[in-house]
């Protein structure tokens, strides 16, 4: 991630903070606790439990190290800097697929919050980056995969 900067809502700065404070206080604790009850069995060379645990403790360090660099890097979107005019982070967009005539309904994050399944499209995604600084009524094409996909932009709040 270097020193890139990570754009994030209010929303996605408070989970990311909370991630991290569950890390630290919580899930360290379990597994120092867990790798102190692997060392107890004995011999650690062939201890799969202790091998487990010790795995977990550098991955939870490995996030906790990931989470606080994104953490430094971020930006807040505030509400009040969301445009309602063009497609910004932050904004809830309606599109409407051209082809198929179905509406869709995302809002714009940053990578770092991005979650498909909660229709959060990051700026950088193909989507993202097709409908980002444009009006409503607006016509874009997206590349993906299958081809190109037309677009509408139906509503833009946020």
């Amino acid at each position: 991630m270097g020193d890139k900067e990570i754009i994030l809502t209010q929303e996605g700065l408070r989970k990311l903070e909370d991630e991290l404070e569950n890390l630290k206080s919580v899930k360290r604790r379990e597994v120092a606790e867990r790798i102190k009850i692997a060392i107890g069995y004995g011999d650690i060379s062939e201890n799969s439990e202790y091998e487990d645990a010790k795995n977990e403790q550098a991955f939870i360090e490995g996030r906790i190290i990931t989470l606080e660099k994104m953490l430094r890097n971020a930006r807040i979107i505030n509400n009040d800097e969301i445009d309602i005019d063009t497609v910004s982070i932050g904004s809830i967009v309606v599109v409407e697929d051209l082809e198929y005539g179905d509406t869709m309904e995302y809002t714009i994050v940053g990578t770092a919050e991005s979650d498909p399944s909660q229709n959060k499209i990051s700026n950088e995604s193909p989507v993202g980056k097709a409908i980002l600084g444009k009006k409503k009524s607006t016509v874009v094409e997206v590349n993906v995969p299958a081809g190109i996909i037309q677009y509408k932009i139906v509503d833009i709040r946020k």
